[in-house]
């Protein structure tokens, strides 16, 4: 950027100090370090399926009869008491509204506020540490599939509402934390006239580019592993049509539905 420019849409001003204790950090785990029991997945007839949306926070911080150490995580989803009433409900699956980590928008900190929903995810193969009630070293890992193994016993599909439109590194103000340091140009729309700025379909500050190869292959990736990995049963995309912009304007037969419609998982 041109730091002569005096505008406060372009200027911004550099920073020494070391950002090294403050960036994300990442955790490698055995991911075949867990027993899955012969778990299965349901594979309820979707003509049949009966789909409940649930915070997984929300759903359980507060009910009484779950132990209080473990309300508002997965482990409470995983509670005999959660089950029995999603049963008797009568729905078929659960669909959890974003547990891959994410952040809190900075407008949000400002103001004193969080993040309560999750669509600004930053780690797109991570369950989010803030739902678990076992750790934060690759627990949560364990916790989530301990959750979705018990759904499983019981009959329920385990849904990711999930968001693959942009990340929580916003728009040129926000912070560098994963793809703007790797390649910026390589996973979000920028503008043709000035490539500092970001195209802002999704009204989160960014779009990631769907009709670039890094992005389709960090999408599949990480659908894969939530498929393969951690057994989930399926997704809901959020801000679909974004995913299938090509140029301007969404396409049926864009790369996203293309490649989705090929991959064999």
């Amino acid at each position: 950027y041109n730091v002569h420019d005096p505008s406060p849409d372009k200027d911004l001003t550099f920073n020494t100090e070391d950002s090294a204790p403050y960036i994300p950090k990442c955790v490698v785990i055995d991911s075949n370090n867990f027993n899955w029991g012969g778990d299965a997945p349901p594979n309820i007839p979707f003509h049949e399926t009966i789909i409940y949306e649930v915070h997984v926070k929300g759903f359980t911080k507060l009910h009484p009869d779950i132990p209080e150490e473990i309300r508002g995580t997965y482990a409470a989803i995983a509670h005999p008491t959660t089950i029995e009433y999603l049963k008797n409900l009568g729905i078929t699956a659960v669909e959890l509204m974003p547990i891959q980590h994410f952040t809190t928008d900075r407008h949000l900190k400002d103001r004193g506020l969080t993040n309560y929903w999750g669509y600004h995810t930053i780690g797109f193969f991570a369950p989010d540490i803030r739902y678990s009630s076992s750790g934060t070293y690759g627990e949560q890992v364990l916790e989530f599939k301990r959750m979705v193994k018990k759904l499983h016993k019981a009959g329920i599909e385990v849904i990711l509402d999930v968001a693959y439109n942009h990340t929580g590194e916003g728009n040129q103000f926000g912070p560098t934390l994963a793809f703007k340091g790797i390649d910026n140009r390589s996973y979000y729309r920028l503008t043709e006239d000035d490539q500092r700025f970001y195209f802002d379909y999704t009204g989160t500050g960014n779009t990631l580019n769907c009709r670039l190869p890094n992005v389709l292959r960090l999408i599949m990736d990480s659908l894969r592993y939530w498929i393969l990995d951690m057994h989930v049963d399926g997704f809901r995309f959020d801000l679909a049509a974004t995913l299938a912009r090509e140029l301007h304007a969404v396409d049926r037969l864009s790369a996203f539905f293309d490649i989705i419609h090929q991959d064999p998982v």
